[in-house]
This record gives C-alpha cells, structure tokens and sequence, in this order.
C-alpha cells in the first residue's frame, strides 16, 4: 500500500565557520522601548460557568479579508515590525547565508505506480518543488507538474498527487495561499495536458484512483459563501466518486452521514482495488470507526465494521480477503491486525505483529514482507518480518535520525525511503527488501560540512520525576560553558512526535554558533498511548511542566543561561511557547511562538478548531473551563510584568488556526508589558499555516526570526558570515 497519503486530518503540523565565541561576559544587546500602535479594546465580557471573562480585544477575530479595521491594524504592526527588524544589522547577511544554503539539489522519495516512478525535485531555490516521472530508474526523467508557473508570487502550491493505477493520468491537489481547501486537477501523462475538469470545497482529503484508471474516491464539503469560507466551522463532508470526463456536479455520492455532521472521512482503495476502506474521524485523537465497500461486487453498499470511536486503526494494505491495520487496541504502544472481510467480527480478528516496547510508528506490505518502522527513544529502529508475523532481520540506517517511507505494493521488489537528522541533509535509499541491502538512490551534494556538528541525546527530570528525552546539536567548537545562544524548540501534542530530521534554518542556526535544542514533550507520541494522553486535556500543564524543565536542564548542564536562550514552536507549539512565556518569563530571553492557538477559551469556534476539543477539552465543560484558563496565553498576560522579547508571527491567510488567536494575543502582550523589550507581531500576507509557503518567502521570514534572535540575545555572528 502506498503510504504517502492514506489519511489526511486537521492536526495543528515546523556550515562551520570557525568563528571564535562571544565572551562570556556578552550579554543581550539593551532593547529599544517601542511605542506600539494603539489598539482599540471593547467592553465584551463572556459569562464560563459563572465565571465573567473580559475580551477587550474580541474584534481581532474578524476576518482580515472582510475587515477594514483588522486590515488597518494589521498594516501599523507590520509597520512597527519591519521597521525594527531593519535596524538589526545582521539580518541581510543572515538572508544571503538562508539563500547560499537553500540552493543544492533535493530529490523526494520515488513511488512507482503503473509501470512509472514519481518524485518531487527541487534545483535549489525553486519557490516550489516540482514532479518528475520516469519510466525506469536509469532513464531520463520528465518534467509532469511544475507549480512554479502557477503564481507569480510563488504562493499557489501543489499539495499532493496521485497517479492512476494504469498510468495514464495523475490527478492532483491545489494550494492557494496557504489555505486548507483544495482544487483538484488531472493531468494526462503522455501529453501534459491537463484535463477540463476542477474539483472544488476539498478539504482534509486525498485521492484514491479506482482499480481500472476510471475514476477516483475523494472527501468534499458543502459549498459555502467567501464571507464564511476561511472562519466556518467545517461539518458534513462526505465521500463522491469522481468518473473522469464528467462534470463534478455529476460525481457519485459513495458515504455520508448528515445524522453526524461532524464526521469527517477518508477513503482508500487497496492496491489490488478489491476494498474501499472508509476511515471515520471526528477529532485528533486517532480515533476512528471503520466502513468497508467491496468493490468486487456491483452495486454492494458500505457497511460499518468497526463501529464506536475507541481506538485507531490506520490502514496499511490487503491481501485477498484480509484488511492490514495499525491499531492501538489492547496494544498502547501498537500492533499490526489482520481483518477478513468476508468475517470482520471481533472474535476472527487475527493479529500479525504483537506489540512492542517501542512504538510501531508504521507498517507496510511490500516485496511479500512486512516493513514495520518503530520509534525507539524518538529515534528509527526499522524491522521486517515475513507476512505471518515471522521475524526477518531489520534494516541498517546510518545512526540517530529518522527513516521514513517504505512505500510499496505487496509484490514490488524494492522500496525507497528516506534518512535524515539533525546534521544529515535528507539522503534517498533503495531497500531490497529480499535481501535486505540498502543502497543510496540520490543523496545531496550540498554546500556545506556537516561534519562538524554533533548531535546528542540526553534525558532528564521533569517537575513530577518523569523521564523525557531531548536532542541537543551544534557546532562541534562551540564551547559548553554556559554562555551558548541556544534555541529551545518544543510541540507537545496531537500524538505528534518530534525525531530527528534536517533543516536548513535550523542548520543555519547552529551554523552561526546557536545551540539547537529539541525535548520530547508529554503529549506527542514518542512512548504511545500513554505518553500522548499524559499531556492532553486536564494534563496539559505537564507539557508546559517538560519544557520548563528542559529550559532548566540546559542552565544546569552549562549549555546556556537564561539571558541567552530562546524558545520556539508553531500552531499548538505556539501555544506552549505562549504559555510558558506567560508561566516562566524569567528564564528566557527571546520567544518566538508561531501561528500559535492562542485563545483557550474560543479555538472551537473557528474552522478546524472543533477537532482539537480530543487534546485540549472545551470550555464549555466546567472542569476543563478551568483548566484551560489556567494556561490560556492571552488570558494569562499579566500587566506589568517584565517579559523576554517576544516576535508573534502568523498569516492573514491562515484558515487552520485564524490569526485571530495571535492578533489577540500579541495586542494584550504590547499593553501588559512592563520591561523594554520589544513585542513584536509579524503578519505574513498570502500565507497560511506553513505548507505550500514558497521558499523566498521562509527566507525571509527566518531571516527576520533569526534576526531578532541575533539582537535580543547579545549574539556575534562569525567572521565573514554571509559575505
């Protein structure tokens, strides 16, 4: 089963220069007092269970587009913003070093369907990556899709692709904007042209091609005004079969439940185009209910096998009459099961690969074997076994880092993935899967060392005496004596885990004699079920509780000090970095919480927001009111305090989590600040929540975020750096 798309939900998804260190007497450059635009407050006051909470800003909600208020608010803080970020020197060098940096060629994985192989490439600073298709692995390849024309501002990006199982045609998802929705295309792949046909309200949705190239299952939601599309709640999709050649007014309605409106679906075809497997969600929490359509038989119905939202179940593929799933039943840190179709009763069930002490991350069928990647103390460990559970050796990877891939039909030979890490730039490996021998298939000659970094794991205590691990990189000349300009970055949630993978900004960080700082937070999924449940709803303090700890490792161990660490995460990771700024403002220097969810009280009246009720509880409950109130950023800013330098970013466009969360926040930040250092909001135009953003565009905006960084923490850059 190919396993570049199964289901797509609304989760909240972020060289050696030799340069001598900064003294240890450096210290922060002394901030600038500001004088922000004034910002309008009003008398709204919400009554929570008795409890009045004030408002002051709840016209920031309003949507920019719509909003001439909001608009003009949001050009005198850009104003504020981009006229502080010019004065810091450093920053054009910065931007020239991102540019030199980001330009080497990148090669996706290849994925081989009807009788071709696909992948993503990028000759270095293309806004967008592009399609390349070949008919063998030493043939010349093709340019498919290219979305680099689409715009001329580089912001309508391809989402994802899908090509037909007999080869024909790819049909295709497009971004605009940074937005959630997408419109679906199809290319013929013989000619390039693209068909007449548009699929438009698609959302949280992939694909799925029907056996003989004729047509593809998809997820749409009703139409709605533009006045409400980017702010609405998101409710009634359901499931159609797009038949090429025809009008999307025509496309066969497969699955809906209007008696749930809040459901949402997913549907795959299994490569041998027997199944259709209908994935149900109504949240984040990897929960689902399961419904089955033969295909085999004309005119069969779908009909609900597993039924209740008690635990995950996430497709890998099928052979014959059995259905392979992930599943968390009876199994925290997962197993892989066997489901017969013809009998899906509980009792048949048959399980093929037992639970673990390390999380099976995934699983796939490929080369008549079982591909299981499993994450040992958030690091890869990749195993095979033969199809009936049988163990078969396990696959080499080059040290601590992250593999990923492992696509594949039941009988192809070979499978491709990818391996990555903190200092390892992504490399594209061939697995014989009946060998098991690896090969490397494209690996980046990029334009820099790295072998003069270090990546390290350590482990320490957080507030309650629960273990949690965190990876430490640099530069191996960085000095370790408490002084370091080290970034601290953070999520914690949604069953996400954080495991080590290469980034250009994070490079350039480290590049310029920062510390990069990883902890592996309560919340996310690097230990299962548990682990992921310790840090949601009533328990979400614990996830604040493992950042501060780790900020305090890090002091402890003589990495840093508090006027030299920054912290940092995006979408629920800005909201711990919101929450813990507002709970520790003592032990940072500089904060940058991004595109983060910032008002606890209202996220589950906007767009996505309902599906976030399975990690964060809702205010409409009594107990979690309280609880989240507790630690609501904007509800917790406390006037007069002396707060580290904070740069809010988000997008105007961003429909996942609504900039209204960070206007809010970023306004009650400016008024409560009781210290010099600069508040800062940077609102980034035609941008949404981070994917599809093109590349000159996170140039930019991680220039101006390492820039800041740069000031408030007193760093020196090394000699020459940029020029």
């Amino acid at each position: 089963m190919q396993r570049r798309c199964l289901l797509v939900f609304p989760f909240v998804l972020v060289a050696a220069c030799g340069a001598e260190e900064p003294p240890a007497a450096a210290t922060a450059a002394a901030p600038t007092v500001l004088e922000y635009p004034e910002t309008t407050t009003v008398e709204h006051v919400d009554n929570y269970h008795g409890v009045e909470v004030a408002d002051p800003y709840r016209w920031l909600e309003d949507d920019v587009r719509e909003s001439d208020d909001v608009r003009d608010w949001v050009e005198s803080q850009n104003a504020v913003t981009f006229a502080y970020l010019e004065t810091i020197a450093e920053r054009d060098a910065i931007a020239e070093r991102l540019r030199e940096l980001w330009d080497y060629e990148r090669f996706g994985r290849p994925f081989k369907e009807g009788g071709r192989y696909y992948y993503e490439y990028n000759d270095g600073l293309q806004n967008q990556d592009v399609v390349l298709t070949q008919e063998s692995l030493d043939a010349e390849p093709t340019l498919l899709l290219d979305p680099n024309g689409w715009s001329e501002d580089g912001t309508v990006a391809l989402a994802s692709y899908f090509p037909s199982p007999d080869g024909r045609h790819v049909a295709y998802l497009v971004q605009d904007g940074g937005s959630d929705w997408r419109t679906a295309r199809i290319v013929e792949v013989a000619t390039g042209e693209v068909l007449d046909a548009e699929l438009e309200w698609l959302k949280f949705t992939g694909l799925s091609w029907a056996a003989d190239g004729s047509g593809f299952y998809y997820s749409r939601y009703p139409e709605t005004s533009e006045d409400e599309k980017f702010q609405a709640l998101n409710m009634n999709q359901a499931v159609y079969f797009h038949r090429l050649d025809t009008e999307q007014s025509e496309d066969e309605l497969v699955y809906a439940r209007p008696d749930n409106p809040e459901w949402g679906f997913a549907a795959n075809v299994t490569d041998d185009g027997r199944h259709l497997i209908i994935t149900i969600w109504k949240g984040t929490d990897n929960r689902y209910q399961i419904v089955h359509k033969d295909l085999t038989s004309p005119g069969s119905t779908p009909r609900m096998i597993i039924e209740g939202f008690d635990n995950d179940y996430t497709l890998v593929g099928s052979i014959g009459d059995e259905v392979f799933f992930r599943t968390n039943l009876d199994a925290p840190k997962n197993r892989l099961i066997a489901i017969d179709m013809t009998r899906p009763e509980r009792d048949a069930w048959r399980e093929v690969v037992a639970e673990s002490e390390d999380v099976l991350d995934g699983a796939s069928l490929v080369g008549n074997r079982i591909i299981a990647d499993y994450m040992q103390d958030a690091q890869t460990v990749v195993k095979l076994f033969e199809l009936d559970g049988t163990p078969a050796g396990t696959v080499d990877l080059p040290g601590i880092g992250t593999a990923t891939g492992f696509a594949g039909k039941v009988d192809d030979p070979e499978t491709f993935f990818s391996f990555t890490s903190y200092d390892t730039p992504t490399t594209v490996n061939r697995l014989d899967v009946s060998t098991g021998e690896v090969t490397v298939f494209r690996q980046p000659d990029v334009p820099f060392d790295t072998g003069d970094y270090v990546v390290r794991q350590v482990f320490y205590e957080s507030k309650d005496g629960t273990r949690v691990p965190m990876f430490i990189s640099h530069r191996k000349d960085v000095k370790l004596d408490g002084t370091a300009p080290t970034l601290l970055f953070g999520y914690g949630g949604f069953n996400i885990s954080l495991t080590p993978g290469f980034s250009i900004t994070r490079f350039a960080w480290m590049e310029m004699g920062g510390i990069y700082a990883v902890a592996n937070l309560r919340g996310g999924g690097e230990y299962g079920k548990a682990w992921h449940q310790a840090g949601t709803r009533l328990n979400k303090q614990n996830v604040f509780d493992d950042f501060i700890a780790a900020a305090e490792y890090l002091i402890e161990e003589d990495y840093t000090n508090p006027s030299r660490l920054a912290i940092f995460g995006g979408s629920n990771g800005g909201l711990l970095v919101g929450a813990v700024t507002n709970q520790r403002p003592d032990l940072f220097a500089a904060a940058i919480p991004a595109v983060g969810v910032m008002d606890m009280l209202r996220f589950q009246e906007f767009t996505a927001g309902r599906f976030w009720v399975d990690d964060y509880g809702s205010s409409e409950d009594p107990e979690e009111f309280e609880a989240l109130y507790a630690y609501s950023p904007y509800h917790n800013v406390e006037p007069g305090t002396e707060y580290p330098a904070v740069l809010v970013t988000t997008a105007d466009t961003d429909d996942r989590v609504v900039p209204g969360h960070s206007f809010k926040y970023a306004a009650a930040l400016q008024k409560a600040q009781g210290g010099a250092a600069p508040v800062l909001i940077r609102i980034e135009t035609r941008a949404g929540h981070g994917a599809g953003t093109p590349t000159e565009m996170i140039i930019d905006d991680y220039a101006d975020r390492w820039a800041f960084l740069v000031k408030n923490l007193g760093m020196r850059l090394p000699e020459g750096y940029g020029g």
